[in-house]
């Protein structure tokens, strides 16, 4: 652990497939305010800027919908009760936290999604390994703002920007670990492709979880 023994993870495209899943909520939500349905390579490229911004998206009017509110906490409340129908950790994620956290890194995730949503998926797919996990709470600025970064490494301890390494994989990733004044590793299977990834100059691309050790 020369350089690094902190490593923050985004959730939703790097440790976890959680597509199908926001695909059925955002479309259960649609189907009941009577607005068309979404497919999952179209919700792929809604999200990334939180669950309000996503159902924002996928409204023909946006926030201008009538009874916005309650379409989105339509959302909300569906998806925090059915979030891991269908969701699994990528291949090779379960591996990479179990060598990383018995080499002693600190590990938390971080994540737009809902406090409650990743509270949950956390308890089912990573306590073992990881016991910090900053979802949205509607207080805190979401994602790019580097306030959730700082959090996260207050409630591990010990923490230093110098020996913190963000790993996430979209360009709201990178924003946000330029902002906190961390390295940002870009993981190339999630929910923006290689080629979006490497035209915003992260500090690496990986495409496969244990490649992350080669940058440790």
């Amino acid at each position: 652990m020369d350089k690094y023994n902190v490593i923050i993870f985004d959730l939703d495209g790097t440790l976890l497939d959680t597509l199908e899943d926001i695909t059925d909520a955002v479309n259960h939500t649609m189907q009941k305010f009577n607005y068309p349905v979404h497919s999952a390579a179209r919700v792929r490229s809604f999200v990334g800027n939180g669950i309000k911004k996503l159902i924002e998206r996928s409204l023909p009017q946006g926030t201008d919908t009538p009874g916005f509110d309650n379409i989105f906490n339509e959302f909300k409340q569906f998806y925090t009760a059915n979030c891991h129908i269908k969701t699994r950790p990528y291949p090779g994620i379960m591996e990479l936290l179990e060598r990383l956290c018995a080499d002693g890194y600190k590990l938390a995730i971080n994540s737009n999604k809902n406090q409650a949503a990743v509270t949950e998926l956390n308890n089912i797919y990573f306590s073992k390994y990881i016991s910090v996990a900053i979802g949205g709470n509607g207080h805190m600025q979401k994602k790019p703002s580097p306030d959730s970064v700082f959090l996260a490494m207050e409630r591990l301890g010990g923490c230093t920007r110098n020996k913190t390494l963000y790993t996430g994989d979209s360009d709201v990733d990178i924003e946000t670990a330029r902002n906190a004044g961390i390295k940002c590793i870009s993981a190339s299977w999630g929910f923006k492709d290689r080629e979006i990834l490497e035209k915003l100059n992260p500090g690496a691309i990986i495409d496969a979880p244990q490649e992350l050790y080669n940058y440790l």
